[in-house]
């Protein structure tokens, strides 16, 4: 068997989501034994300071014995964080007037914001393609 034959074999079934600059993949993969196990891919489009564009991706790879407990400890977080916050979406990223709406509720917490040193970001630019 080629090698193009056995990379499309181990690609069985995807689905994608995407999420504003964020993409997810959903990919049902195949073992050499033939079973199948899942990965998901985020991928996020970043910019470069030249004007480029990137994309960081991550992945998990997930078998079937973990699904069960996966899909029970992902449900119960969610739960607990629709129970605790709603599922209204409050953030800078995804709501303009998300300062507005802070002054507007009477709060007086100051908002800190703290500039990253260049070192600092090459060190926290993790490519887990290299692992």
């Amino acid at each position: 068997m080629s090698e193009k034959d056995s990379r499309s074999r181990e690609e069985i079934h995807s689905k994608v989501l995407r999420a504003g600059r964020r993409t997810y993949f959903f990919d049902v993969r195949a073992t050499k034994a033939d079973d199948y196990y899942l990965t998901i891919t985020e991928s996020k489009k970043h910019t470069s300071e030249n004007g480029s564009h990137y994309y960081k991706k991550h992945k998990i790879y997930l078998y079937k014995e973990d699904f069960d407990k996966f899909r029970d400890l992902l449900n119960e977080v969610t739960q607990y964080i629709i129970d605790e916050k709603g599922t209204e979406v409050i953030s800078d990223t995804h709501q303009p007037d998300y300062y507005d709406h802070i002054d507007t509720q009477g709060s007086e917490q100051e908002i800190e914001t703290t500039e990253v040193s260049p070192a600092s970001k090459e060190f926290t630019d993790v490519s887990f393609e290299d692992i």
